[in-house]
């Protein structure tokens, strides 16, 4: 283990995508990080360009994040114009092909997209969520040595669900299960050898990662962790010593398009539920986190209102109704959904940047889950109290 390390801390949200290249022995603030549009954003800003046009697309690559770029392709299809798709990208907008056919999408076999490239009139684009070449890029422009020595990324993962399985049940049984095996948000973490096969978008990201370690000239044998997004930005809002001091406390992350909660004692989750940011409001998810306080709170009551369920672990329900309410912590880009709630949620800022709260997460994740680098990492970290 050289006497210095470097790692690149990827967050990939919907809305941006939080990027840090962390050296060890270094002020974390005065890390190198940048904060840039996500991936889909920069699909579907390239599907408009071409629907305005009127050019008919080819997407290839890999199973990517949905949300604005599957809207885009499929306003693309409506609009009249043709949208050509390999089998692996065409899982960016439904784990069953059948049902990216009936978009209006002609998925393709992998050995005609060369001959299709070759058509000036059609419009091709690359699906990935993590696009080495231009991160790459955009550190070299600033003269700055890319290598690292691992890399950590995180991205929201619904998983592949089965022919007829709600994605919405799919994920959170998925979560349901990691919190009983492990009550800690790093069990979200995988070393990319490890990563559960269900989880799709999450593996695809490690054929992106191993190009970038070959075009930055870095070892192949780096070690790559990834995690999903939401447990990285709470695990991030650990950072923040005013969080991490609390005994008890409740993490919510109000994404973009997911919240996602932990209830937390002594570090160990009791309670966990998660939504469609879209679908609630402050009055809705003031009483979400009231009942993941007060160990109320049902997977069926967050289900049915179109979100993706919620956990309360048997020693969590509380007896006591008088107990006060616990500390609440908030994070994310959509986190000006609980000011001025009565509430008095904390603004996590871990590291004087909540914007890098995943990447923060991400490094701590990496270190619990690659010891030989534990003790290059955790310095630049929050003690423990």
């Amino acid at each position: 283990m050289p006497k210095t390390i470097r790692i690149l801390a990827v967050d990939v949200g919907t809305g941006t995508q939080d990027i840090l290249l962390f050296e060890s022995g270094k002020t974390i603030e005065n890390c190198f990080k940048m904060v840039m549009p996500s991936p889909t954003v920069i699909v579907a800003e390239r599907i408009k360009r071409a629907t305005e046009r009127g050019q008919p697309i080819l997407l290839t690559g890999v199973t990517m994040g949905g949300g604005p770029c599957h809207w885009a392709a499929r306003d693309h299809a409506l609009a009249g114009f043709a949208v050509s798709v390999t089998p692996q990208a065409a899982r960016t907008f439904d784990d069953d092909l059948a049902m990216v056919e009936q978009m209006g999408f002609e998925i393709i076999k992998d050995a005609e997209v060369e001959l299709r490239k070759e058509n000036p009139a059609i419009v091709h684009i690359e699906l990935q969520d993590f696009d080495a070449t231009a991160i790459i890029g955009a550190l070299r422009s600033f003269d700055v040595d890319p290598g690292v020595n691992a890399m950590a990324i995180a991205a929201f993962d619904h998983g592949a669900a089965p022919p007829g399985v709600s994605d919405r049940r799919f994920r959170f049984d998925f979560i349901a299960k990691t919190v009983h095996r492990n009550p800690v948000p790093s069990a979200f973490a995988y070393p990319a050898q490890d990563t559960p096969a269900d989880l799709t978008r999450l593996r695809s990201i490690s054929a992106s990662a191993a190009r970038y370690l070959q075009l930055s000239d870095s070892n192949l044998r780096s070690p790559l962790v990834l995690m999903d997004t939401g447990s990285a930005a709470v695990l991030g809002a650990l950072e923040d010593p005013v969080v991490r001091n609390e005994h008890e406390s409740l993490i919510c992350n109000i994404g973009n398009f997911h919240t996602l909660a932990f209830h937390l004692i002594q570090g160990r989750i009791v309670g966990i539920f998660e939504h469609h940011t879209g679908e609630i409001d402050r009055a809705h998810l003031e009483q979400m986190l009231m009942r993941l306080a007060d160990g109320t709170l049902t997977n069926e009551d967050v289900f049915n209102t179109s979100g993706h369920g919620a956990l309360i672990l048997d020693y969590a329900v509380r007896n006591d109704v008088n107990k006060a309410f616990p500390f609440l912590a908030v994070t994310g880009p959509r986190r000006e959904m609980l000011r001025e709630s009565l509430l008095h949620p904390y603004e996590a800022t871990p590291h004087g940047d909540m914007m890098l709260a995943g990447c923060f997460g991400l490094l701590r994740a990496l270190a619990d889950h690659e010891p030989a680098m534990a003790s290059l990492i955790e310095p630049s970290l929050l003690k423990a109290s």
